[in-house]
C-alpha cells in the first residue's frame, strides 16, 4: 500500500485523530495514483464522485511528497476553505512541516497608491462613499496582508474596490513609492518561499498567458500543479488565450488618467479634453451598439453607424495615447496610462485586424458595459505546449469529467489525450437514499409555456418534501416566470437568486430548513447543503447552450468542416457535464435522502437522453408522482415537517 492510502487507510492517523473520518477504498486508490503521478512526474486526469473525499486524495499525497506543489482552485471561496480548513488539517495529521500560502489576484489586494488617489479625490463624491473610503483608510491601517476579504464592511464585489485596488494594466510595479509595502509583492513572496501555493484558476490562467502576475516566477519552481474542480478549465482557459477590450477597462483608463493629471501636473496641452473626447466616444460607440443585451458575432454587426462609432474610439484612443506618452515624462502615474493606453489600442486594432480563422471575434453587450472578444477556436495546442515546457507531474481531478465513463470530451479539448486516466465511483447508495422522478405530460421545452408546466409539476413535489428544495434553472428568463408564480402557490419561504449575495441565501436556507431556493447556473456547482435543509433538486431543462452563442457557433462550424458532429462531440458531453454538477447538489452526505427531479420531457423522447441518464448517478427512476409521496413518507422526519409548513 503506497504511503498516501495507508495513512487514509482504516489503520491510518486520519481514521485515528479525526472524528467522523470513514476509511474509503475509492479515496485511498486515488491517493496513490496521485502519488504516484507525482512521484513519475506524470499527468492523471480523475474523476471522483461526491463522497470520495478527493481533497484528502490529493492533499496527503501533495503533502507527503516533499516537493514544491501548486495546487489551483475553480473559486476564491473553494480557495480559501482549501487553504483555511482542509490544508491546515491535513498537515496537523499527518504532522509534517510543510510551509504553505495563499496566492489571489492582484484585484484582491489593497493598493496603498490607488487608496491615497482614491482618497484624495473622494470629496468630489457621495457622504456614503466617503465614509466608506474613511473606514477603508482605517482599515489599511490595521491589516497585515491587505486582502480585501478581511474587510468587513462593503461586499468583494463593490465597485469601491476598483477605486482602491490594482490591476495589472494600472500597477505601476518597480516604480511606485509603495512598492516594499505592497500587499500583492508580500504575497508572491510568501508564495515563492512556501511548499504548497493555493491559486485559482483565473489566477493560473491569467499568469500563465499574460505574465503578469508573477506567476512566470512560481510556474519553473514547481514539481507538481494540481487542478481541482477541472471541469470548469476549457472554458476559463479559453478566455484567458485570446484578447477582450471593455468599456470597463477603457473609462479606468480614463479616470485614472485624469486622477494621475491632478497629482503629476504635467501641463500637456489638450490631455484633459483629449480624456473627455475619449470618454464620449466609448459611450457612443456602447449606444450605438444598441439596447439589446447579450452574446453576438461581431459579423453580424452590419450597422454603418456602429462601425463609425468604433472607429471614433479607436482614433480618440489613439490620440490620447500619444498625448499621455508625452506626459509620461513628468510622472511615473501618467507613463503608466501611457502603457496602458497603448496596449489598449493593440487590442482595439488586433479585434479589427484579425483574418485567422483559428480566432472567434464576437461581442457581449449590458447595460452597463460592452466587452469585445477574439477567442481560439480551441486551447489543446497552446495548452499543451505549456505542459511541455517543463517536466513536472499534472494532476486534473473533478466530480464532473467524464461523459457514459469516458473522458475523451474533456482530455481533447485540452490535448490530454494521452494522460492516464482513473474513475473512482460515489460511495453512497444511492439506490436506496435517492429517488429520480420525470414529470409525465410536460409539453416541448421551447413552448410558450413550458416553465408554468412545470411550475405546475414542481408543486406537489415541494408540498411533498416539506420544502428543502432547490429549483435550478437554465435561464434567467425562466427564474423570474417562476419567482412571480411559485411564491403564490406554496407555504414554504422562497429565496430568489439575485435578492441577495449567494453566500447570505445559502446561510438563509440552511437555517430556515423548509425554503425553495430559485437559482440558476451560480447554484448548479460549488455549493453544498448537507442534510434535511436540502432533500429535492427540481432541474428545469437539460442545460443545453444557448444555440445562437457566437462561440458555440463558431466552434460548430469548424468542426462541420472536419467532419465532425458538433452536436454530439461537443454542445451534448458539455451539456451533460452541467447537468452532473446540478444533480451533484443533492446528495452531499451518506446520511442524505433526496428526491431529483428531472423534469425535460427529452429525457425519454430523444436518443441523446439515455447518454445524460447514464452519466448520472445509479437512481431508482419513475414518472409517477405517487412514488415521490411514498419517498417522503417513508422519512419519519421529512413526513413531520412536511406536514408542517411554515
Amino acid at each position: 500500500m503506497s504511503q498516501a492510502a495507508e495513512a487514509l487507510s482504516r489503520s491510518g492517523k486520519f481514521n485515528a485523530s479525526l472524528d467522523g473520518f470513514r476509511p474509503r477504498i475509492g479515496q485511498q486508490q486515488m491517493a496513490a495514483a496521485i502519488e504516484a503521478a507525482i512521484e513519475n512526474q506524470s499527468i492523471l486526469v480523475s474523476e471522483s464522485g461526491t463522497g470520495t473525499g478527493k481533497t484528502f486524495a490529493y492533499l496527503v499525497p501533495a503533502l507527503l511528497s516533499g516537493k514544491r506543489v501548486i495546487v489551483s482552485t475553480g473559486t476564491k471561496n473553494l480557495q480559501e476553505q482549501l487553504f483555511n480548513i482542509d490544508l491546515p488539517r491535513v498537515r496537523e495529521i499527518l504532522e509534517v512541516p510543510v510551509t504553505a500560502s495563499l496566492l489571489k489576484g492582484r484585484a484582491n489586494y489593497l493598493c496603498l497608491h490607488r487608496l491615497r488617489q482614491a482618497d484624495s479625490l473622494a470629496l468630489a463624491d457621495t457622504d456614503t462613499r466617503i465614509a466608506t473610503m474613511e473606514a477603508i483608510v482605517r482599515w489599511s491601517t490595521e491589516t497585515t496582508n491587505g486582502d480585501i476579504a478581511g474587510f468587513s464592511g462593503l461586499p468583494e464585489d463593490s465597485p469601491v474596490w476598483r477605486t482602491v485596488t490594482s490591476t495589472s494594466d494600472n500597477c505601476l510595479g518597480g516604480r511606485c513609492q509603495d512598492y516594499e509595502q505592497c500587499y500583492v509583492q508580500k504575497a508572491r513572496k510568501a508564495a515563492m518561499d512556501a511548499e504548497i501555493v493555493v491559486v485559482n484558476h483565473h489566477l493560473f490562467f491569467a499568469d500563465l498567458s499574460l505574465k503578469e502576475e508573477g506567476f512566470g516566477q512560481l510556474l519553473p519552481g514547481a514539481e507538481a500543479v494540481i487542478f481541482d474542480e477541472a471541469h470548469q478549465l476549457p472554458e476559463i482557459a479559453s478566455l484567458f488565450f485570446g484578447t477582450s477590450l471593455s468599456r470597463q477597462q477603457i473609462v479606468a483608463l480614463c479616470r485614472d488618467a485624469v486622477a494621475e493629471e491632478i497629482k503629476e501636473k504635467s501641463g500637456v496641452r489638450g490631455l484633459k479634453a483629449a480624456i473627455g473626447v475619449l470618454e464620449k466616444a466609448v459611450a457612443d460607440f456602447h449606444l450605438a451598439m444598441g439596447r439589446k443585451t447579450g452574446r453576438g458575432p461581431w459579423s453580424a454587426m452590419k450597422d454603418k453607424k456602429l462601425f463609425a462609432a468604433h472607429s471614433e474610439m479607436g482614433e480618440a484612443l489613439s490620440n490620447l495615447g500619444a498625448l499621455l506618452e508625452q506626459a509620461g515624462a513628468r510622472g511615473e502615474g501618467l507613463a503608466s496610462c501611457a502603457v496602458r493606453a497603448a496596449e489598449l489600442l493593440e487590442r482595439y486594432y488586433r479585434f479589427i485586424d484579425e483574418t485567422s480563422s483559428d480566432y472567434i471575434a464576437w461581442y457581449d453587450n449590458s447595460e452597463r458595459n460592452f466587452s469585445l472578444y477574439l477567442t481560439p477556436l480551441e486551447i489543446a495546442s497552446a495548452f499543451t505546449q505549456t505542459i511541455e515546457q517543463e517536466a513536472r507531474s499534472w494532476i486534473f481531478t473533478s466530480a464532473t469529467l467524464t461523459i457514459k465513463g469516458s473522458f475523451d470530451h474533456f482530455t481533447r479539448q485540452l490535448g490530454l489525450e494521452h494522460a492516464d486516466t482513473g474513475l473512482w465511483d460515489s460511495p453512497f447508495d444511492y439506490q436506496a437514499a435517492s429517488l429520480c422522478y420525470q414529470p409525465q405530460g410536460l409539453p416541448d421545452p421551447r413552448s410558450a409555456n413550458y416553465t408554468d408546466a412545470i411550475i405546475d409539476a414542481a408543486v406537489p413535489v415541494i408540498e411533498a418534501s416539506g420544502g428543502r428544495t432547490f429549483f435550478l434553472f437554465t435561464s434567467f428568463r425562466a427564474l423570474n416566470i417562476a419567482a412571480g408564480k411559485i411564491k403564490t402557490l406554496i407555504d414554504y419561504p422562497v429565496l430568489v437568486q439575485g435578492d441577495a449575495p449567494r453566500s447570505e441565501l445559502l446561510q438563509k436556507f440552511r437555517s430556515l430548513g423548509n425554503a425553495v431556493l430559485l437559482g440558476t447556473s451560480s447554484f448548479w456547482e460549488g455549493v453544498d447543503v448537507q442534510g434535511e435543509a436540502l432533500s429535492c433538486v427540481i432541474i428545469d431543462k437539460l442545460p443545453f447552450a444557448a444555440p445562437d452563442d457566437p462561440v458555440l457557433q463558431a466552434r460548430a462550424e469548424a468542426m462541420e468542416k472536419r467532419g465532425q458532429n458538433p452536436f454530439m462531440e461537443y454542445q451534448l458531453p458539455s451539456a451533460v457535464i452541467t447537468l452532473k454538477q446540478g444533480v451533484g447538489r443533492l446528495i452531499r452526505d451518506e446520511r442524505d435522502r433526496g428526491v431529483l427531479v428531472l423534469c425535460d420531457p427529452r429525457l425519454r423522447s430523444k436518443p441523446y437522453g439515455r447518454v445524460f441518464l447514464a452519466s448520472i448517478p445509479p437512481m431508482p427512476r419513475t414518472q409517477r408522482l405517487e412514488d415521490v409521496e411514498s419517498f417522503f413518507k417513508d422519512n419519519p422526519e421529512i413526513r413531520s415537517k412536511a406536514e408542517e409548513p411554515a
